[in-house]
């Protein structure tokens, strides 16, 4: 996507908006709108559970293009714990990954840091670092209280 049109588009006021966004966009399969949660930088990186790390904002692109080909991401984050700082923001979260198997539909348990920068364009991701779960993430959420709103 040219650098251009990432500049004109308004993403998100804060941290909180673009990774709803970017979770959004995992749902949804929309890589357009996963590119615009990301910094124009040259050095933003991922790393997928057991990948190797991608560096630069085509590789990501092409990694995520890559997953959506076998269709959405279907990503929720959970027991996100932040750092805040004036222009940066680190958020670690376990995502719940529903995923189909040959038995039907199960949930898996990626650990992830999320790190975002304000940047001239709005706050963007600059690295996303994701884990494979254990039995423990699972046991965490099975503890925890349900708050229904």
């Amino acid at each position: 996507m040219p650098k251009a049109k990432l500049q004109s588009v308004t993403v998100g006021g804060n941290a909180d908006e673009i990774e709803a966004q970017f979770y959004e966009a995992l749902r949804s399969g929309d890589i357009d709108k996963l590119m615009l949660c990301w910094a124009d930088e040259d050095e933003i990186s991922c790393v997928h559970p057991g990948g190797p790390r991608v560096v630069g904002a085509g590789a990501i692109r092409s990694a995520f293009d890559a997953m959506f080909s076998n269709g959405t991401i279907r990503a929720t984050p959970l027991r996100v714990r932040k750092i805040e700082a004036l222009s940066s923001c680190v958020h670690n979260v376990i995502e719940k990954i529903e995923v189909m198997t040959n038995e039907g539909p199960r949930e898996a348990y990626v650990i992830a840091t999320n790190v975002y920068h304000k940047t001239a364009q709005g706050w963007r991701m600059v690295a996303h670092h994701a884990s494979p779960g254990t039995a423990r993430e699972m046991q965490e959420l099975a503890d925890a209280p349900m708050v229904l709103h």
